[in-house]
């Protein structure tokens, strides 16, 4: 609906219902295909549940989309996921404007999270990353100060990983093109990583 003077101008009627279906079942299709990296899945909770026990932290980053399921992880690390347990420590690189805007004017942009892994980081610590199209301008960089750390470095990824494929001390790569559809089987794996470390603390 477009407004034009005082007059609502109406555009057409959508079936989206066929589009919606076509949606749904590719994001199924998707999700039953994580299936197939159960035992990556299970490495990737291991070190970040190992981490935990050994009282290191969890620091994680993403652009856009991404960084809120890099809030998310962190939000429920610190509080809960389902059930009561201790708090645990992790840091969402993307939480403090402050931070981001200082970083990102006084070194550029692409030491937006290198500098926070500086800071933050130390030896046995986690850095998760997220990016759908593994291409993210500042990722890159963080991982390279991770490694410098002694940080152990988890991708999330899809499109074939990008640029970050092959960098980061564990992966898992989404089989899609579609970010959203990627972002689906991110919050999922987001979710079972979760829900181990609820198993191991709870």
């Amino acid at each position: 609906m477009r407004e034009t003077g005082k007059a609502l101008t109406m555009w057409p009627m959508t079936d989206h219902a066929e589009h919606i279906r076509s949606s749904i079942t590719a994001s199924a299709e998707l999700i039953d295909a994580l299936a197939e990296q159960t035992e990556t899945l299970s490495r990737i909770a291991d070190v970040i549940v190992d981490a935990l026990a050994a009282g290191h932290k969890v620091l994680t980053a993403g652009h856009g989309g991404s960084a809120a399921d890099a809030l998310h992880m962190a939000e429920e690390l610190v509080g809960r996921f389902d059930g009561n347990r201790c708090a645990l420590p992790a840091i969402a690189l993307v939480a403090d404007p402050t931070a981001m805007t200082c970083i990102a004017n006084d070194f550029g942009y692409a030491a937006l999270f290198a500098r926070q892994v500086e800071a933050h980081g130390q030896p046995g610590d986690v850095l998760v990353l997220f990016s759908t199209s593994g291409n993210s301008a500042a990722l890159p960089e963080a991982l390279d100060e991770a490694h410098k750390r002694g940080v152990v470095s988890i991708a999330l990824l899809g499109k074939g990983g990008g640029s970050l494929a092959g960098k980061a001390d564990h992966e898992l790569i989404v089989s899609s093109d579609t970010t959203a559809r990627i972002q689906e089987a991110h919050t999922l794996i987001l979710h079972l990583l979760l829900e181990a470390v609820e198993r191991r603390f709870a």
